[in-house]
Order: structure tokens, then sequence, then C-alpha cells
């Protein structure tokens, strides 16, 4: 299917930013350029709004991030870091991410979800069925299979990781 983009689209940028931090470490040991990132993902449209999901600990050593994320325009909301009796951490903004893209969906043409996490695909049928074209940019390696036939456009990071990534170990 071909995507049309075009400069009066309205755009929705959803950042599952746990999912891309971990991806780029992983794979690349670097950490992500969210501001290409969201530059590519709008690719001269209309961006309406732009929000990082972001986890807070109680170091509160994040702080400079969220202020790096609010400088490039992007809106950062925050979950407390939960750690359970037996010592295991938990996370996730899934369900606050798609509770957001629903919400917004009436004001916006094109959902880019930045994230690689299989668990959106009921999330990107429920937007096409209403006619919002979704578009997901994530590291093609760690991104799942389904949600990139779900999509309606899949931007894979990969391709260009030094476009993405800050402190790309060189390769010899």
């Amino acid at each position: 299917m071909t995507v049309i983009k075009h400069k009066e689209q309205r755009v929705g940028v959803f950042i599952d930013t746990q999912n891309l931090y971990h991806s780029a470490r992983n794979l690349y040991q670097a950490r992500v350029n969210f501001g290409a990132v969201v530059k590519d993902a709008v690719a001269g449209r209309k961006l309406v709004r732009a929000v990082a999901y972001v986890i807070t600990t109680e170091s509160g050593e994040e702080k400079n991030f969220f202020e790096a994320l609010a400088k490039q325009g992007i809106e950062t909301k925050t979950k407390d870091l939960q750690i359970f009796a037996g010592g295991a951490k938990k996370a996730d903004w899934d369900v606050g991410l798609a509770v957001d893209a629903i919400k917004m969906a009436p004001r916006l043409d094109c959902v880019v979800i930045v994230s690689g996490d299989g668990d959106f695909v009921p999330l990107v049928e429920y937007l096409q069925t209403i006619g919002v074209q979704v578009e997901v940019a994530s590291f093609g390696k760690s991104t799942s299979g389904k949600l990139r036939e779900a999509v309606d456009e899949f931007v894979d990071l990969s391709e260009n990781p030094r476009k993405y990534l800050m402190s790309v170990p060189r390769r010899s």
C-alpha cells in the first residue's frame, strides 16, 4: 500500500521511550536521538503533539533527559518505576500510550508509534478502522513482525543508525 504524506496532514507522535532506549542500548550500545526520530516521523507534516512516555526513578537521574526532550518540543508523561516485594521492576506505559492515541485520533490524520512492541497491533488495527493512517518508527531488528505487517508504513531506524543514535561506536 502506498502511503500518502502531505504538508497538511496532522500528525501525532507517541514514543514508547523504554522500548527504544533498550533497543538502542542492546543493539548498538548507544542512546537514541529522539529529536531526529521525531523530525523524520513528522516528515514535513503538521505536528499536533509529540509525547514521550517515560519512567521516573527514585534517584531522579533522568531529569536532564526529560529537559532535553522538552527542548526538542517533545512533551513527557511520567510514571514512577514500580518495584515489587521480590525485587521485580515494572515500567510499562503501553495502555497509557494507547489511550492517548485513541483520545487524540479525532484530531489527527496520522499516528506515528515509536516502538517495536507487538502489543500495539490492536491499537494500530483500531486506529485504521476509524480512518487514521498509522506508521511505526523503530529499530527493525527488535520490532515485532506482526506490528510491521499491521501498519501503513514502517520506518526502520536501523537503516541509518548514525542518524538516530548518539555515541555509536565505530566499527573496525
